[in-house]
Order: C-alpha cells, then sequence, then structure tokens
C-alpha cells in the first residue's frame, strides 16, 4: 500500500476506574478528571473492537431508529436508551468530509487529514462522525470501521475508517 496511514501521536488516556463507569484521566492545560458516565460502555467496547449503538426502549417513543454515538437518554423523549452492538463488519459511506490542515490544539492525530461523516443507512438517526485512516475521500465512498484495539487511546480516536475494498 502506497498512501500514507494517518498515525496516532498522542498518549493514551489514563484509565482512573473502570465500574461502575469508566473515568480518564484526560490532560490539557489543567488536569480534569472526566467521566464518560452512561456512556462508558461505548469507548470500553471500542478497546474491543466492537462499536455499540443506543436505541430509545420507551415502546410509546415514536423514534425508533438507532443513535450513534450513542445517547444516555432519548433525545425524543427522555427515557433511559438500552445497548445494541452493531454487527461487525460496519460499513458505511461517507456522506461528507473536510480536509483537517490544522487542528488546533487538543487533537492527536498527524495532520493533514480527512474528517468523514459516515452515514451508516436508514436504520441510524444519525451520522456518525470519525476520521479516514488512508486515502483520499470523495462523497458516497463505501468505507468500513476499523479499531484501535492495541495501544487503545481510551478516546474517540479508538475507532476510525477506511476504504472499502
Amino acid at each position: 500500500m502506497s498512501e500514507k496511514i494517518i498515525k496516532y501521536i498522542g498518549t493514551p488516556l489514563e484509565i482512573i476506574q473502570e465500574k461502575p463507569e469508566m473515568v480518564v484521566k484526560w490532560p490539557r492545560t489543567l488536569m480534569h478528571m472526566h467521566t464518560y458516565g452512561k456512556l462508558s460502555k461505548f469507548f470500553q467496547e471500542l478497546k474491543k473492537g466492537k462499536l455499540f449503538a443506543t436505541y430509545c426502549s420507551n415502546q410509546d417513543c415514536e423514534e425508533k431508529r438507532l443513535w450513534l454515538p450513542p445517547r444516555a437518554d432519548c433525545p425524543d423523549c427522555n427515557q433511559p436508551t438500552s445497548w445494541i452492538e452493531v454487527p461487525n463488519p460496519v460499513v458505511g459511506k461517507i456522506y461528507t468530509f473536510t480536509k483537517v490542515e490544522y487542528p488546533g490544539e487538543g487533537i492527536e492525530l498527524e495532520y493533514p487529514y480527512f474528517q468523514i461523516d459516515v452515514d451508516l443507512g436508514p436504520q441510524f438517526a444519525t451520522i456518525f462522525k470519525g476520521y479516514l485512516l488512508y486515502g483520499k475521500p470523495h462523497i458516497g465512498m463505501k468505507v468500513v470501521a476499523g479499531f484501535r484495539i492495541y495501544n487503545p487511546t481510551n478516546t474517540i480516536l479508538d475507532i476510525f475508517w477506511v476504504p472499502k475494498k
């Protein structure tokens, strides 16, 4: 493969606590202890190469599609959501994209890189944002989710997208 692969250049976040919710040490100009709270499962499963979405289990709610990124509570009826694993391989298509020339403070990817919005299909109520590991994107391009299971970052950067072959 002759295409440049985008590398993670940061330092993985240190896990302070796994249960009942995942808490990570998130260093910035001042130290901030950040809890993923009810969304801990999402980040814990990314490290295992699994993608989890949420759905509203309230039978009276009109929204029956999946939320990804997940929501702790349904945005439509404010009731707690339930988890469901998205089967692998996770395939979507690029809805839109932008080339990031200078990401600014706190983004720990080598740049330039392509930030992409991925349409995972009509069963999802949302468009998923991520980055293309390598290649040049185009709207409608099919992509497959990949996971940083070795040396995970404990952030959203543990999921990336590659062109579907």
